[in-house]
């Protein structure tokens, strides 16, 4: 049945990249911000200032309250495993990522330094928690991205450092997404990556991005593998865009000697946005993964293992000030996989909706974002399963399979 809905979703995924389209502020590296405010020089022709090109500064930070239906004794949206990824806390008010990021483009070439500080910025950068000294503190936990493009050609663009993900719908930054609360496909995918890729655009409507990396989300890589990643990205007419995205790597630890066992990590993964109308946004995302061999948490899978999901998204913008959007996500890790498990630590599957309002106040600056979430998880089979469910309930007991969160987040952008 689990693998019907996942069928059904994909199909529904690939239906949804068949009509029109639109950028909605998605790009290749998918955790850019679009608000910014630049500082240029003098342009006069090709005169001094304009070769030396502009500083961009930009940022945001967002704060949350959100109500758990459950009432959980911990005050926690997690259940056993991973059930949400930055919006765990419930029942007080919590900051959640502070960004600053700086810029400086020219005709030839920019960089780019992405800062975050505050608990979503620990929980989205978790693999550069240990330091070149072995400490459990050091500066690069603050790096969410550093790295500069090369624009050799009008056509061809080289990039190196660490970089955001190519994989999925959604990304880190409040500011870009709908949805405040993020989905499992995001949750369980690749977050960051440090290597290098290229692009090369063909036209307008068609370009392809190829890279290689180390291990995914984290500073220092494993092993002496180098994990391949390419996106191809199609404009197949006004408003419709589609993207191909797809990574392969070996993540398996390396033995004392270097050795490196036979694994890989794989994940296909198609996003596309559509914009039909001038206040109308359609979007959809499905991913489909597999792996094998032991990883840096210390599970071990001797045969190739799956995992997949799809997520549709639509927003309607009802004025100038306020919109609302929806989002459906059916995630299904019932191998065991990735890290969303049930308490008893086995795989599950989920079905998620999300309804979000979005207030734009300040002159664009300030967000504010009431949202309703319900998850909906595979029920336990067998008698006596009542205290192994997914979430708990008042008294600390986890007698829940499905959790109902409603709150509101704050975002100021500048």
């Amino acid at each position: 049945m689990q693998k019907l809905q996942l069928l059904i979703l994909c199909l529904f995924t690939t239906f949804l990249a068949f009509p029109k389209g639109n950028d909605d502020g998605k790009t290749e590296s998918k955790t850019e911000t679009k608000a910014e405010v630049k500082t240029e020089g003098k342009v006069e022709g090709k005169t001094e200032d304009e070769k030396k090109g502009t500083f961009t500064f930009s940022g945001y930070t967002d704060s949350y309250y959100i109500g758990n239906f459950n009432k959980p004794a911990s005050r926690k949206n997690l259940g056993a495993s991973n059930a949400r990824a930055f919006d765990q806390k419930s029942g007080q008010f919590s900051l959640g990522l502070v960004q600053t990021k700086m810029q400086y483009s020219n005709e030839k070439s920019d960089v780019v330094v992405d800062l975050t500080f505050g608990p979503n910025a620990d929980l989205g950068n978790y693999g550069n928690v240990l330091g070149a000294l072995g400490s459990n503190t050091n500066t690069a936990l603050a790096i969410k991205q550093a790295y500069f493009n090369w624009k050799a050609s009008s056509k061809f663009t080289l990039t190196a450092g660490q970089f955001g993900t190519h994989i999925g719908y959604e990304v880190i930054d409040a500011p870009v997404n709908f949805n405040y609360s993020l989905s499992n496909l995001f949750n369980n995918g690749p977050f960051y990556h440090i290597g290098v890729k290229a692009a090369y655009a063909f036209s307008d409507k068609a370009s392809l991005m190829v890279g290689l990396v180390n291990n995914v989300d984290n500073l220092n890589d494993n092993n002496r593998k180098k994990g391949l990643i390419s996106q191809l990205f199609l404009n197949p007419a006004k408003g419709w865009n589609v993207y191909l995205n797809f990574i392969n790597s070996n993540e398996a630890n390396a033995d004392d000697k270097g050795n490196t066992p036979d694994a890989h990590y794989r994940v296909l993964d198609i996003v596309t946005t559509l914009q039909a109308t001038d206040k109308l946004l359609i979007g959809a995302n499905a991913a489909f993964g597999s792996q094998k061999g032991e990883y840096q948490g210390g599970a071990t899978f001797k045969d190739s293992e799956t995992w997949g999901g799809a997520a549709g998204y639509i927003s309607v913008a009802a004025s100038d000030v306020f919109s609302i959007g929806a989002r459906y996500e059916y995630f299904d890790n019932t191998s065991g996989v990735r890290g969303l498990l049930n308490k008893k630590g086995e795989g599950t599957s989920v079905n998620s909706l999300t309804l979000t309002g979005n207030f734009t106040l300040a002159d664009g600056h300030l967000l504010i974002k009431p949202e309703f979430r319900l998850d909906a998880y595979k029920k336990l089979e067998g008698s006596g399963e009542t205290k192994n469910q997914q979430f708990e309930d008042s008294k600390g007991d986890f007698t829940k399979n499905s959790q109902s969160t409603f709150g509101l987040a704050f975002i100021y952008k500048f």
